[in-house]
Order: structure tokens, then sequence, then C-alpha cells
């Protein structure tokens, strides 16, 4: 077998490899998530959401769930407008154990959220990238 050949077929397993983590994952920013059919979710954990970024389809959806002690209030970007992706603001304040969806994302961009009421640590901030 030539080199050439050989560094080809590493190549393919290498990226075979790295698709099949990625699509296990189900958190890669550059793919929907959720494969278009359930929504993306992300954990409230103690030290933040988790995962912070997420991708989702035009006209998706994402779920926040709050597997903290304490409640969170999911808001949109920029901190005190949080006009730049106003479906997030149907999230609003989550207790301890709650979910709650977003409204319908429509538009192919990227929403910052923050937690509002932990609207200054970089901890509480986070991306839905919609494609």
């Amino acid at each position: 077998m030539t080199p050439s050949r050989t560094l080809v077929i590493l190549r393919s397993l290498v990226l075979g490899s790295c698709g099949l983590a990625m699509a296990s994952c189900g958190s890669s920013p550059s793919s929907p998530s959720n494969g278009g059919n359930a929504p993306a979710s992300i954990s409230l954990t103690p030290t933040g959401p988790q995962p912070t970024e997420v991708g989702i389809p035009v006209g998706g959806q994402v779920q926040f769930v709050n597997n903290d002690v304490r409640p969170h209030e999911m808001t949109s970007d920029p901190i005190t407008l949080h006009t730049d992706c106003p479906p997030i603001n149907d999230v609003g304040t989550l207790a301890p154990g709650q979910s709650r969806m977003t409204g319908a994302l429509t538009v192919a961009r990227t929403c910052g959220f923050h937690d509002h009421f932990n609207e200054n640590d970089p901890a509480w901030k986070g991306r839905i990238i919609i494609q």
C-alpha cells in the first residue's frame, strides 16, 4: 500500500470516529443537537448551564431544566434589555426541579442567554446556535 493511500485510510478512520463521537454526544454547535426530532436541553446545575452552547434547527426550541437547589431566571441577552432573542424569555423563572421551553427560534443566528439572577457571572451565560 502506498503512503498516500495509507494516509487517506487513516484520515477516513479519524474523521469517521470524530463524527460518531459528535453524533453520540448530541451537543456539537456545528450541527443541531437534537437531530431535528426532540428539543435541545440545557441543565441548570450548581455551577452553571450544561452545556453552555447548543445547536438547533430554525424553528426549534430549547428546554431548560433546573437541576440546581435554587431558582434561576433564564433570559435573552443583552443584560437588562433581554431583546436579542425574545423567545428565550419564555423560560422565565424556574424553581428547583422545574423545566420550561423557549419559544420557537425562527431566525438562523446565534442567541446569547444568561441567568438574570446571576447576570454578571460569566459561568451563567451561554449560546443557542440556530441553523
